[in-house]
């Protein structure tokens, strides 16, 4: 009745040793602070998967089991266990209503070396399992993973330990946590939680790799593990990292990946969705593209080269299906256009390095915290930020093109020299040139050179496009019948644009070259639209 009356379920369990109940000191001053006191149940813990079955350890060295609610206990202390020793947590296997595990403190009695016992019986019989961990590595804790039988991470007063094989071999597992007392642990869900004295709370972000980690997989030379399953969530493009704080996870799916020896060719990652179509591809080599200057102290630019060493490596995807092409030296009031984000279901990573090839499932689940919000929705809102995106690519390619087309004018104005023929030439490039600038600056606000720059000069098509991609991705749900007015309004003079530069390409610009060919000027190729690098 949450506490508001209590029933006895036990005797007392401890020794209850009187002459332990006493405050030490001297005869002058006694400490009286109670922590001297012993003869008290200090670890307590009950089955999660045997309805009553509980655990009880003391402080003056005994453990204790019932498995009728406390109607019956039965006292299965391990007899290799010294006396007066401390339970310091006792962890009932999550797998297993036989199985548990003790982890036990002694440094109180002078004595640092590790102690935890297993027993596969009820307590019947135990086993010391503490191969592998340092001498006077102490034990205050011990967890077995609820997401794979017989992976346990051990907490003792210098750090972390972990074993893959129930406790008959452990490693460290320090990474990058400081050396200190860790005085419990906790799985939740995919991530491992440990609590230090002194250095605050650390998470270890998705143990996933760990739980498929086996002797046969660790001599791999490479490995791609099954990512967890991702939540669709929008990420921020600003985090303040200023304060002290710690840090939230990588941003998207985590996947991760191992080499034996760094990759000596370029490694590959592709996202494809359920009907095997490319939703991303990532490569280890670094594509020079430009990147708008960051103009706020907490704008996180999206990582788009993926790491390739040796050992493990982490990289995570932001949900996200690839960009429009860029448009080199355009500004944008945040990152610029980017491409759709998933829709929640099953997807396909891809790791190719080499000969080596590996495909996993990936799971990416909505919002749980979405509870007005259809599957059907979330398709209707990707399906418009799909239009955009689509929208965004013809933009900047037409951009694009104008601004290679202007580049190859202004080459063949330098070829022409001074004839007669060729001031009829460079006449013609001018007035090709002429045609191509107002399409130009109705795509684009070609006077924005900063992130701030529509506080003064009005937005065109490019940055309109790019506002409206926003307002969509506020908030989760079916698009309005506004915001499908303003795409149709804004796709339309897009597509006014674009074919007033068709005409350019497909009338003037072979009248020019031909006009070329008559002088024995070279002629001028279609621009393709793609900047150098990508």
């Amino acid at each position: 009745d949450g506490g508001a009356s209590w029933t006895a379920i036990s005797k007392d369990l401890t020794r209850n040793d009187k002459s332990k109940q006493q405050p030490s000191g001297g005869v002058i001053t006694l400490d009286i602070t109670s922590v001297e006191y012993y003869d008290t149940i200090f670890a307590l813990a009950e089955s999660p998967v045997q309805q009553g079955e509980l655990w009880a350890g003391t402080d003056d060295g005994l453990v204790w089991v019932t498995r009728d609610g406390g109607g019956t206990w039965t006292n299965v202390t391990p007899k290799a266990m010294p006396e007066w020793s401390l339970v310091s947590i006792i962890e009932p296997s999550p797998h297993d209503p036989a199985t548990a595990y003790v982890a036990v403190d002694r440094h109180k009695s002078d004595d640092q070396k590790p102690y935890i016992f297993k027993t596969s019986d009820y307590g019947k019989t135990w086993t010391p399992i503490v191969n592998g961990i340092a001498p006077n590595h102490y034990v205050r804790s011990v967890r077995e993973d609820p997401g794979r039988k017989g992976l346990l991470f051990a907490g003792t007063e210098r750090g972390v330990y972990a074993s893959f094989n129930d406790g008959a071999n452990w490693q460290p597992l320090q990474l990058n946590l400081p050396v200190s007392p860790i005085h419990d642990l906790l799985i939740h869900g995919d991530d491992l939680v440990v609590a230090t004295h002194g250095r605050s709370f650390w998470i270890l972000d998705d143990i996933t790799p760990l739980r498929q980690l086996t002797a046969q997989v660790a001599s791999a030379p490479a490995i791609l593990y099954k990512p967890q399953a991702a939540v669709r969530l929008h990420y921020p493009d600003q985090v303040d990292r200023r304060r002290p704080v710690g840090e939230n996870p990588p941003k998207g799916a985590i996947i991760d990946y191992y080499f034996a020896a760094k990759p000596k060719e370029e490694v590959t990652l592709d996202i494809t969705d359920a009907q095997g179509r490319l939703v991303r591809h990532l490569s280890s080599k670094e594509k020079k593209t430009f990147v708008q200057p960051p103009e706020w102290p907490d704008q996180e630019i999206p990582k788009l080269t993926i790491p390739a060493e040796a050992g493990m490596n982490r990289f995570a995807w932001d949900l996200r299906y690839e960009s429009p092409i860029k448009i080199p030296g355009a500004f944008y009031s945040g990152l610029g256009p980017v491409g759709p984000l998933a829709l929640p279901g099953t997807y396909q990573v891809r790791l190719s390095a080499g000969t080596f090839s590996r495909t996993v499932p990936l799971e990416l689940r909505i919002d749980p915290r979405l509870k007005n919000v259809t599957q059907a929705d979330l398709q209707k809102e990707f399906e418009l930020a799909v239009k955009i995106a689509a929208a965004n690519q013809a933009l900047h390619t037409a951009v694009n093109q104008v601004r290679q087309l202007r580049s190859e004018l202004d080459t063949l104005k330098k070829w022409a020299g001074e004839g007669a023929q060729a001031k009829q030439v460079v006449a013609a490039a001018d007035d090709l040139n002429k045609k191509v600038t107002p399409i130009e600056e109705n795509l684009m606000q070609v006077k924005m050179k900063s992130s701030e720059g529509n506080l003064r000069y009005p937005n065109q098509l490019n940055e309109q496009l790019d506002s409206l991609s926003h307002t969509i991705e506020y908030a989760d749900g079916a698009p309005t019948r506004p915001q499908l007015a303003v795409y149709d309004y804004l796709n339309g003079k897009l597509q006014e644009q674009l074919k007033a530069l068709r005409g350019v390409l497909d009338r003037d610009l072979p009248a020019l070259n031909e006009l070329m060919r008559k002088t024995g000027v070279p002629v001028l190729a279609v621009p393709s639209g793609t900047p150098a690098g990508d």
